[in-house]
Parts: structure tokens; C-alpha cells; sequence
């Protein structure tokens, strides 16, 4: 016998026929399954047993009815205005509560020397002022020293290319004057040896 065949609900209710009941329960002996779904229905008709029989109610209640109505303060949480006022409203008891069960205690106030607190000021405001200063005067140094020394560095390449360049026109100048004077040195020997 199959589990699909089987009518565990059947024989859980006492609606099989003798013959078909006591092949079931051979087959419930064999089939883990079956005897598992069998105690789940034991399981659920002693839940069933356990809970209490309640009356039907007499009458249906309707949305219109008073049942369904909300309290007061149903009404008044729902209701944003409403809870704005009663939260201004306590808010304002809490601040009478506040101001009139606790007395002012007043207390030596100290006197104030305006005279030594403007020279309190005028020296940290003096302090703060020439530090400022001379941050910036020192900031402005060192640019205009690293401008200084790039320009100069600047210059002395200028410089060191003229010279450079001054050199090369002056040694080819002198070649030149070096190469006419030999040959005037030539020419004048020249002249001189076939006249003696």
C-alpha cells in the first residue's frame, strides 16, 4: 500500500470500514510518515479539547455602533492640533511650576574694572595685530628674497652666456689679427729678401 492511497484523515475520524481500517494500521506500522501525520492530528484535536467553548454572540456589532467610537484620548492623540495645545499647555505649567517653586537666589555680583579689561583688550588685540604683521612682513621677505635670487640667478646666466659669447667673438678676432699679422710678417719678409 502506497502513502498516496492511504486516507490517514479517514481513519483519524472513524470513517473507514473495518476492512480497509485494519489494512491501514498494518500500513501505519510500517510507514514513519503516516504515523507522523497521524500524531499531528492527535496533536491538534487535544488543542482543540483544551480550549473553552465560547457563546455565539447574539448580535453583530456595526461600524455606526458606540463599540467603535474612540475614547478622548484616542481623539485628542490622533489630532495634531490638539496635541499642539496640550503640549504648549504643559509646557507653559511646567515653566509657572518652575518660576514660582524655586526663589531667586540673588548673588554677590562681582564689579567689573572696565578700565583694566579695555587694556586686557587693547594688549591681546595690539599682540594679536603685531603678529599678524610681522607673519606677513616675513612672508613677504622670504618671497621677495627667492624673486631676488631668482632674478639674479637669472642675470648672472644672461651674464655668463654674454661673456661666453663676448669670448668666442674676441678669440676669433684675435685669430683673425694673429692670422693677418703672419701674413704681413710673411709679406715684409717676402719684401726683404730679394731686395738685399
Amino acid at each position: 500500500m502506497s502513502c498516496t492511497t492511504v486516507d490517514v484523515k479517514a481513519y483519524f475520524l472513524g470513517e473507514l470500514a473495518a476492512n480497509e481500517k485494519s489494512s491501514l494500521e498494518g500500513h501505519l506500522h510500517a510507514c514513519q510518515n503516516c504515523r507522523e501525520e497521524l500524531e499531528r492530528l492527535n496533536l491538534t484535536r487535544t488543542a482543540l479539547l483544551s480550549l473553552e467553548d465560547q457563546d455565539v454572540p447574539q448580535r453583530i456589532a456595526f461600524v455606526s455602533d458606540k463599540v467603535f467610537e474612540p475614547r478622548w484620548w484616542q481623539t485628542m492623540w490622533r489630532s495634531g492640533p490638539a496635541m499642539g495645545f496640550a503640549s504648549a499647555l504643559m509646557l507653559a505649567a511646567a515653566i509657572l511650576v518652575h518660576a514660582y517653586a524655586r526663589p531667586v537666589v540673588l548673588r554677590d555680583i562681582p564689579t567689573v574694572d572696565t578700565a583694566q579689561m579695555e587694556q586686557r583688550i587693547q594688549r591681546e588685540v595690539s599682540a594679536r595685530v603685531d603678529a599678524a604683521v610681522a607673519k606677513a612682513v616675513s612672508q613677504t621677505e622670504a618671497r621677495q628674497t627667492e624673486q631676488i635670487a631668482r632674478v639674479l640667478d637669472a642675470a648672472e646666466k644672461r651674464i655668463e652666456s654674454q661673456r661666453r659669447s663676448d669670448m668666442a667673438v674676441v678669440q676669433q678676432a684675435a685669430r683673425l689679427y694673429e692670422q693677418q699679422t703672419a701674413r704681413l710678417m710673411v709679406a715684409v719678409n717676402n719684401d726683404q729678401r730679394p731686395g738685399q
